[in-house]
């Protein structure tokens, strides 16, 4: 998923792991025929998700994307939600929503050309994770000197890394692979977290949703900082959206009536599962 974007997945949302190519022809597999003869079934909600990609999506449904699925379904008037399964690796989209075995990606970075994006329904950013009193308290930016030399972690190809790279904090990075089935092996956000608190780490460079999950889920008193103050390089804040196919017009304008009437509701799960939200002015959301 490789772009600029984040992943929803990008971190592992990881967001760029979802480019894939549409196929030449995508025909319809049983699909139901929805508002203006668009190939959505009008009657179930069907989710294109990650089987284990916690904590956007798990096939128990503990992620965060299972529940807002679950608000979608309510208030579209799905009867229920049904997922086809697939792990974040390159041929996401063209083997689940361009094949039409389902109707919707309920996390999507905006802009990525794969899928049509809906309205964002939430923002976030790439955070700095420390120690606390551990001599980086205060940092705030990958430019801060005070990073010079340490160990620091961040999935490979992911926006941060441009960054370290003009800094010169790649030389002591440690790299984790971005293209991982987490069927197989733990999420690299995880891995990271346990690093740093094993002392491994100085310091991980992480996709916000996730690195806030997984330091809530370690129980330790670490800082997460969003990093919004890089003067140069990769941007490190991005907007999530949900993608849909580019002919299902109707089904997007249905799906952003959605979000802005329940935008509260969706910002309760999302900062349930401790994901740092800002808003466009890059000002922390807490409620």
């Amino acid at each position: 998923m490789s772009s600029s974007s984040p992943n929803s997945r990008i971190a592992s949302l990881a967001v760029a792991a979802l480019l894939a190519l549409w196929p030449a022809s995508a025909l319809a597999q049983g699909a139901g025929l929805g508002a203006a003869g668009e190939l959505v079934d009008p009657n179930v909600l069907r989710v294109c998700a990650d089987p284990s990609n916690m904590p956007f999506s798990d096939k128990s449904g503990k992620g965060f994307e299972n529940k807002i699925a679950e608000l979608v379904a309510q208030n579209t008037g799905r009867k229920s939600v049904a997922y086809t399964w697939f792990p974040t690796v390159v041929g996401f989209v063209r083997n689940t929503l361009g094949a039409h075995r389902c109707d919707i990606v309920i996390g999507y970075a905006q802009g990525d050309e794969a899928v049509q994006n809906t309205n964002a329904y939430y923002r976030s950013s790439y955070v700095l994770v420390y120690k606390k009193g551990s001599g980086l308290d205060g940092v705030d930016t990958i430019e801060d000197p005070k990073l010079t030399g340490k160990k620091i972690g961040v999935i490979q190809n992911t926006p941060p890394t441009a960054n370290m790279a003009t800094t010169q904090l790649m030389r002591t990075a440690k790299i984790y692979p971005l293209m991982i089935d987490t069927r197989l092996l733990p999420s690299m956000g995880e891995v990271a977290i346990k690093d740093l608190n094993a002392g491994t780490l100085d310091a991980a460079i992480l996709w916000g949703p996730m690195a806030g999950y997984y330091v809530k889920e370690s129980g330790a008193d670490l800082a997460v900082v969003p990093l919004l103050k890089e003067k140069t390089g990769q941007r490190m804040a991005y907007r999530i959206t949900m993608g849909v196919r580019p002919s299902d017009q109707e089904w997007k304008r249905t799906l952003n009536k959605v979000i802005r009437e329940h935008q509260a509701e969706i910002n309760k799960i999302l900062l349930d599962y401790n994901v740092p939200l800002i808003d466009e002015h890059n000002n922390p959301i807490t409620q």
